[in-house]
């Protein structure tokens, strides 16, 4: 683990607030077309597989680019990356209101998609300014910074209403470049960074920060993260578009509601790595998982009437969700999930304290494609089946899963690695060996390298 000596208190209460606040700007701009893309495809006539495309473009770029961004953060340091993400961002972002066609649309959300990679450059950042112990939390707090996409529902509606889709996009830019010369500005470089400068040693090679991905460990994470992340941006963006199709609300009322979900996926994230440290990461994956499986059960049910043959003749009766009752559904989806976000990225850490920005990259590239995918088949399914509750069908199967592949497989290899506690309930998140620190070439050659418990 890196050294901790020299670092307050009030250096590490500034590394976190510096990252989330960024982050929360980042991520607000990650999400915008859930907003100005419900105008466009008024103005282009897109199909509902076209808009969820388009919706879904940033989220690719911003998942793909979190596993060299997470490995350039470890090499060069979260104060130098941070910065530089958000001011390339900002221009794409800008240039983004000059465009005319749909196909440049797509590359022009490719650009803008890069503030999507701002997660893991900030994991990799605040994580190294914390003790072990607080790593939980801290990432937690971080992560709240999902609140992004809450801001990017309520504001962004009344400014499209006031300036339109591209001043919007103007606004947004000019905000993110500003947050990232104040990033550079106060931020302090981060103790590991520091260390080297000491010493004059060199950043780790990127093949040393890659060797955990050969772990099916690093990859389970990652599947975990598909639905608690991925799905969580999934529907983030597809809301506002339910709640205008479905229900047929005003664009800023379905801001709002959509907000409502956003918030409580976001901010209480917090809560979710405080759990994580207490009573531990897989305990809470497991209340994230059976309790998504019973909302996304309820969500799922289409509006249906039934006639039954009655006494006296037929009886006919109506069920369907309430605006209001399907709200109140997805504020506690949006909580549950962020549980979950703190739980997994719990677990890297404590498994990988060496290689937090490599291994977190990839949970977050394989989680952020979950945003990517999931529009586009949220998209088809409505055009496939007309109906309504189709996606959170597709998200009641991945839950459920998930739910039975991750507890198979945790009770597996904990028998297999202590026959004993075969009649044993309680799991263990600890791990028998963190993965090791990455050695040069030639000191480990020919060692065989001990694998995490899971």
């Amino acid at each position: 683990m890196h050294t901790l000596d020299g670092v307050s208190r009030s250096d590490q209460y500034r590394a976190l607030g510096l990252s989330t606040f960024a982050f929360t700007v980042c991520f607000a701009v990650w999400t915008i077309f859930s907003i100005i893309g419900v105008q466009i495809k008024q103005d282009l006539g897109l199909s509902d597989t076209q808009f969820g495309l388009l919706v879904a473009t940033p989220i690719l770029t911003g998942s793909i680019s979190r596993i060299f961004l997470g490995v350039w953060t470890e090499q060069f340091g979260g104060r130098i990356m941070f910065p530089l993400q958000m001011l390339i961002t900002a221009v794409a972002v800008w240039l983004l209101t000059s465009v005319q066609t749909y196909e440049i649309f797509l590359l022009a959300a490719l650009g803008l998609g890069l503030a999507g990679g701002s997660f893991i450059v900030g994991v990799a950042y605040t994580s190294r300014w914390f003790e072990k112990e607080h790593q939980g939390t801290a990432l937690g707090i971080f992560g709240a910074g999902n609140v992004g996409a809450a801001v990017t529902n309520f504001a962004a509606p009344f400014l499209v209403v006031a300036l339109g889709w591209e001043g919007t996009a103007r606004v947004y830019a000019i905000v993110l470049a500003v947050v990232a010369v104040l990033f550079y500005l106060l931020a302090k470089t981060d103790p590991v960074q520091t260390e080297r400068k000491r010493t004059g040693a060199g950043p780790i090679s990127a093949g040393s920060m890659l060797e955990p991905l050969k772990n099916i460990q690093v990859w389970r994470f990652a599947t975990y993260y598909f639905f608690v992340f991925g799905a969580f941006v999934a529907l983030a963006s597809f809301l506002p578009r339910y709640y205008v199709g479905a229900y047929g609300l005003e664009l800023t009322t379905a801001g709002v509601f959509a907000g409502l979900y956003s918030l409580p996926g976001s901010v209480f994230r917090a809560l979710g790595g405080w759990m994580s440290d207490k009573w531990g990461a897989r305990f809470v994956m497991y209340l994230t998982f059976i309790g998504s499986l019973v909302i996304l059960f309820v969500m799922s049910y289409p509006e249906t009437s039934y006639v039954v043959q009655g006494i006296t003749g037929p009886i006919e009766f109506n069920f369907g969700l309430s605006v209001g009752f399907f709200v109140a559904m997805t504020i506690i989806l949006g909580f549950l999930m962020s549980l979950g976000k703190a739980a997994v990225y719990k677990h890297i850490p404590v498994y990988y304290p060496h290689h937090v920005g490599s291994v977190g990259g990839l949970v977050g590239m394989i989680g952020g494609l979950g945003g990517f995918f999931l529009p586009i088949s949220f998209g088809i399914l409505l055009d496939l089946t007309g109906v309504w509750t189709a996606p959170f069908m597709l998200l009641f199967i991945i839950v459920a899963v998930s739910t039975i592949w991750m507890h198979i497989a945790i009770r597996r290899m904990e028998r297999a690695r202590h026959p004993g506690l075969a009649e044993e309930k309680y799991l263990s998140d600890v791990p028998h060996e963190p993965h090791p620190a990455p050695q040069p070439k030639a000191a480990h050659a020919g060692r065989s390298t001990t694998q995490p418990a899971e």
